[in-house]
């Protein structure tokens, strides 16, 4: 069963579709960067709250955009649901709990018009206040892999052009559907946008990080099960070294903390992946606080 507000009325210069979870602060935050005319005009912007027991559609309907709900806690359902409603090309996907202003989303939308990618994506800047000391490390490593600087994955935000989103019909059921997105176009096809800057909050948490992770390679081992991962995506500790050696001895020292956080999420995981469980979403909160 689905509730959605009337259509908004205008031309817009591109659809974003946001999936919301229980998101009534980050929403709020997020839409007033948004939901606002600048030059580049203004977008259409589909808010789908699934499964949401909080004031999230009430808050986005504040901010004057379309609002679906969905009574099923499902971002792929949310997802697709956008898609249903949403009118414009380029298509942006973004996440609620992310911090990026409209201009830098329309920079994002030039790259894939004017630009000729198929795909783009933000620069990504990870605030490390507030986070334990264990997991500022493991970012400290895991920014430094080249898949992670140069893949659409890990941003919250990713743009497509109507051929990259018509190449990327049906892979949606992933859960690992960022980084599906990404592997589904060559480098030459994507970009990461370093002018267009968006703020992905970590986990505060050891706990909510390894949550997040087990998430992350449930969501890994069905790509790989599905032939939708490459060898280069994948992290083996010569990669992390190979990426860190050059970079700080200091940051070598970190090595270990990042090996152990992927060593114990992948042990986490093999009861989920045995179960084929791919739809269950373990949510990190500390990083919404």
């Amino acid at each position: 069963m689905t509730h959605d507000s009337p259509e908004l009325p205008g031309p817009s210069s591109a659809s974003v579709v946001i999936p919301a979870h229980n998101e009534q602060r980050a929403l709020d935050r997020l839409l007033r960067e948004i939901a606002h005319p600048v030059d580049g005009g203004r977008f259409e912007i589909i808010v789908v709250c699934n499964g949401c027991t909080d004031r999230s559609a009430e808050v986005a309907r504040t901010h004057g955009v379309l609002v679906s709900e969905l009574a099923e806690p499902s971002k792929n359902a949310a997802l697709e649901r956008g898609d249903q409603l949403a009118h414009g090309f380029p298509r942006v996907y973004l996440d609620a709990d992310v911090e990026i202003s409209a201009e830098d989303l329309h920079r994002l939308v030039a790259a894939v018009t004017s630009g000729g990618h198929l795909a783009s994506a933000p620069a990504r800047h990870v605030p490390r206040r507030g986070v334990n000391p264990l997991v500022r490390w493991y970012y400290d490593v895991w920014e430094r892999l080249p898949q992670v600087s140069s893949g659409l994955f890990g941003r919250g935000v990713v743009v497509l052009a109507e051929p990259g989103h018509a190449r990327i019909a049906g892979l949606r059921s992933a859960m690992a559907d960022d980084l599906v997105l990404s592997e589904a176009f060559v480098e030459q096809e994507r970009v990461v946008v370093p002018d267009a800057v968006v703020v992905v909050h970590p986990p505060r948490t050891v706990a909510d990080l390894l949550r997040r992770r087990i998430r992350v390679v449930t969501g890994n081992a069905q790509a790989d099960a599905t032939g939708l991962r490459s060898q280069e995506a994948r992290t083996t500790l010569a990669s992390v070294l190979s990426a860190c050696r050059p970079a700080s001895p200091y940051l070598l020292l970190k090595v270990p903390v990042f090996m152990g956080m992927t060593v114990v999420a992948r042990l986490c995981a093999r009861r989920v992946i045995r179960a084929g469980d791919f739809t269950t979403w373990r949510r990190d909160d500390s990083s919404r606080r």
